[in-house]
C-alpha cells in the first residue's frame, strides 16, 4: 500500500505517474500544484468516484516529474499517456490522422494527393475524410471531373509518353506537355473553388456544358455530363449546409450516460458538415465528462493533424470557464481552478501546432449553438450504440475465464516455414475485441533456417518481444499446444518478463464429438484446458484471433519466399539491378505476372521508359516458367 509522504513532493507544476504491480503505469496526470494534486487522492475520505477509488488502491509509486507551466505539463502528459496508454486514462483507440487531400500549388502542375498529415509547406488541404474509402470515392469522382495529373512527381519526370488516364480523358498529360502551365493553372483554380465550398458555379458550367452537347446530339458525351451531374452532388451537395458563412470550423460536444461518456468531433468546412467522428469511454460517471472531453481533445489535435482556424467546445471545456473546464481531474479540486488553466493551455497549443490563430471557446450565436447540440445528440447516441455493443461483447465473460481483471489488448502469435525455410513468427493485435493491424508485426530468424524448431523460434519472438516492452497485453495467445506455451513461458521468464502478461494456448485436443476434434484452450500451471464449451461466444473469439494469426504468418513467409524467389530469378537477369527489381516487385509481385505484363504494362506501373521495359520484358520472357 502506497503511503503519501507531503514533504517528498514539491509544490511545482508537473506530471505525475501512478504505477502498480511490477512498476506498471496505471495512471498519468497533471497539476499545477503536485503536492496538493496527490495530496487529494491519499487523503482519509475524499469522496472519490468507483474508478479512482479503485486506482488509488492499486497504487504502489509515484513518480513526478518537474516543468516549468502548466501548458508545458499538459504536453508532457498527452506525450505520455500516448507512449504508456494506462489502464486508468482516457486513450483514444483510434488516434491515427484521418485522409486529408493536399493540393500543393508550387508545383507547375499540381496533383490533388492524398495525406494524413498536415505541414507548413503552402499547399492547400482539404479535409478530413473519417472514411478512407469516402475519400478514396470522391478522389475518383473529382479526378473524372477535373482531368488532373495522378501520377507522382518521380512517375512523371519519366514518362515519355501519356498514361492510361489521359485516353480516358481524366489527365491533360503535363508530362508530355499537352497542355500548357496557364490552362493546367486555371483547372487547379476551379477544383480549388469547388473544395473551397464554390461548387455551385463549378456544377452550373457542367450544366451549361450537358446542354450544349445535348442540342448538338452528342448524347453520349451528355449523359457522360449527367452521370458526373449526379456524381458532384452525391459528393458535394449531399453534405449538409449547417452556417450561412463560408467558415471552416470543428465543434465538439460530450453527453454522460449510465454506461460511459461519449464524444463526438464534427467537421465544418465551407459552412457544410463533412464529416463525423465519436468516441465512447465506458465506465466513466457523469462527473468525469468533463476531464474525459478534455483530455481526448489534447490527444485529438496532434501537430500534424488539421486544425481547423475555430473549435467550438462546450463552456465547461472554454478557456473562459467558471468552473471546471478542459483536462481538470476526476479526483477532488485542490482549489487551485487547474481545469481553467488547462483550457486556456489548450487553447494555446492549437496556436502553435496550427501556426495561426484559433479561436477556441464556447459557441457564438445561434449556429453555433445548433450545431454544439447536434454534437451532444451525436456523442450521447455513439454512447448508447456502444454501450449495446459492450453489452454483447465476449471479452468480459473470456477475461472472468482467465482470472483477469479485464481483456482490452489481445495480442497472438503463430510459427510458419516451409520445410525450415523462411521461418517467420507472426504477431497480430486485438483492441476491445477488433483487429489493429497497424502493430501487426512479423519476425524474420535467419539463425533458424534449416531447424524446422516451433519451440526455438517462440523463444526467440518471445525474448524479442520482451525487449519491445509496452504496451504489454493482457494475453498473449500462443497457436500450439502445451510444449509451444511452455517455451514461450520459459524464454518470457528468462528475459525478465515473466508475468507481465497471462498466457494460453490453442489447439486441437482430445475432445470428440460426432468424430470431430475441437480447439482447446490451455494455460499454464493447470493440467486440463479451460472450460470453454465447443462453440461457446468465447471459444469462436479465440478462435478467430487464432485463424488471423495463422493466416497473416503464412502470408507473411509466403511473401518472403515469392520474393527470395523474385530476386534470385530477376536480379540474374542481365540488365537488372536492385532498384529495377524492387520496382518491379512492388508492382507485379511475381516473376509470373512479369512475364504476361508485357512491355507496355511494365512502363505503365513502374514508371520505367519505353526502351528499357521493353528490354526488360526480353529478359523476363526468356527466364523459365
Amino acid at each position: 500500500m502506497f503511503v503519501f509522504e507531503t514533504q517528498n513532493y514539491p509544490t511545482s507544476p508537473g506530471v505525475y505517474l501512478m504505477k502498480g504491480p511490477r512498476g506498471k503505469i496505471l495512471y498519468v496526470g497533471k497539476a499545477k500544484n503536485l503536492r496538493a494534486r496527490l495530496g487529494s487522492y491519499f487523503r482519509g475520505d475524499a469522496g472519490h468516484t468507483v474508478k479512482t477509488a479503485a486506482l488509488v488502491a492499486r497504487v504502489e509509486a509515484v513518480e513526478v516529474l518537474l516543468t516549468a507551466s502548466e501548458k508545458e505539463a499538459l504536453l508532457l502528459e498527452s506525450s505520455l499517456i500516448k507512449k504508456y496508454r494506462p489502464r486508468y486514462n482516457v486513450v483514444l483507440k483510434d488516434d491515427k490522422n484521418y485522409i486529408l487531400f493536399k493540393l500543393d500549388k508550387r508545383s507547375p502542375f499540381p496533383r490533388l494527393a492524398f495525406t494524413r498529415r498536415v505541414v507548413r509547406d503552402g499547399a492547400a488541404y482539404f479535409g478530413p475524410f473519417t472514411s478512407a474509402a469516402a475519400a478514396r470515392a470522391t478522389w475518383k469522382e473529382l479526378g473524372r471531373v477535373f482531368p488532373l495529373r495522378k501520377c507522382g512527381d518521380r512517375a512523371m519526370a519519366n514518362r515519355v509518353r501519356p498514361c492510361l488516364y489521359h485516353f480516358i480523358g481524366q489527365c491533360l498529360a503535363p508530362c508530355v506537355k499537352a497542355v500548357d502551365a496557364e490552362a493546367y493553372m486555371a483547372l487547379v483554380r476551379r477544383v480549388e473553388a469547388f473544395l473551397t465550398g464554390r461548387s455551385a458555379e463549378v456544377i452550373k458550367n457542367v450544366e451549361k456544358e450537358m446542354a450544349e452537347a445535348a442540342e448538338a446530339l452528342a448524347f453520349e458525351k451528355a449523359a457522360g455530363l449527367r452521370d458526373l451531374l449526379k456524381a458532384m452532388r452525391r459528393t458535394v451537395e449531399g453534405q449538409a449546409t449547417v452556417l450561412t458563412r463560408l467558415v471552416d470550423m470543428d465543434v465538439a460536444g460530450f453527453a454522460a450516460t449510465a454506461q460511459g461518456v461519449g464524444l463526438c468531433i464534427l467537421f465544418v468546412r465551407q459552412g457544410r458538415l463533412l464529416d463525423r467522428k465519436t468516441f465512447f469511454f465506458p465506465g466513466l460517471e457523469a462527473g468525469e465528462a468533463v476531464w474525459a472531453a478534455g483530455s481526448a481533445l489534447t490527444q485529438f489535435y496532434r501537430p500534424e493533424s488539421f486544425i481547423p482556424p475555430r473549435v467550438v467546445v462546450p463552456e465547461a471545456l472554454a478557456p473562459e470557464a467558471g468552473g471546471d473546464a478542459a483536462g481538470a481531474d476526476e479526483s477532488p479540486d485542490d482549489g487551485g481552478g487547474e481545469g481553467q488553466g488547462d483550457a486556456q493551455a489548450l487553447a494555446e497549443i492549437l496556436e502553435e501546432r496550427r501556426g495561426a490563430a484559433v479561436r477556441f471557446g464556447a459557441p457564438r450565436g445561434r449556429e453555433e449553438r445548433k450545431l454544439l447540440a447536434l454534437a451532444e445528440v451525436n456523442a450521447r447516441r455513439a454512447a448508447e450504440e456502444a454501450a449495446k455493443a459492450a453489452e454483447r461483447d465476449v471479452l468480459p465473460s473470456l477475461a472472468a475465464k482467465f482470472g483477469l481483471p479485464l481483456l482490452s489488448r489481445i495480442e497472438a502469435v503463430d510459427v510458419s516455414h516451409l520445410g525450415g525455410r523462411g521461418v517467420r513468427v507472426g504477431l497480430v493485435v486485438f483492441e476491445d475485441g477488433a483487429p489493429k493491424k497497424r502493430d501487426y508485426r512479423a519476425y524474420a530468424f535467419p539463425e533458424l533456417e534449416g531447424t524446422s524448431d516451433d519451440y526455438l523460434a517462440l523463444a526467440s519472438f518471445a525474448a524479442k518481444r520482451a525487449a519491445t516492452g509496452p504496451p504489454w497485453p493482457e494475453l498473449l495467445l500462443i497457436d500450439g499446444g502445451k510444449g509451444q506455451l511452455e517455451a514461450v513461458a520459459r524464454a518470457l521468464d528468462a528475459a525478465g518478463a515473466g508475468g507481465a502478461f497471462a498466457l494460453a494456448a490453442i489447439a486441437k485436443g482430445d475432445t470428440r464429438a460426432q468424430n470431430e476434434m475441437h480447439d482447446v484452450v490451455h494455460v499454464p500451471g493447470r493440467k486440463n484446458p479451460l472450460a470453454l464449451r465447443p462453440g461457446s461466444p468465447e471459444l469462436l473469439f479465440l478462435q478467430r484471433v487464432r485463424d488471423a494469426v495463422h493466416e497473416f504468418s503464412i502470408g507473411r513467409q509466403r511473401r518472403a519466399r515469392n520474393k527470395a524467389g523474385l530476386a534470385s530469378d530477376v536480379l540474374a537477369s542481365p540488365g537488372v539491378g536492385p532498384k529495377t527489381a524492387k520496382l518491379l516487385w512492388e508492382a507485379f509481385g511475381s516473376v509470373a505476372a512479369m512475364k504476361a505484363a508485357g512491355a507496355a504494362e511494365i512502363a505503365a506501373r513502374t514508371g520505367l521508359g519505353p526502351k528499357r521495359a521493353v528490354s526488360i520484358a526480353t529478359v523476363l520472357s526468356q527466364l523459365p516458367d
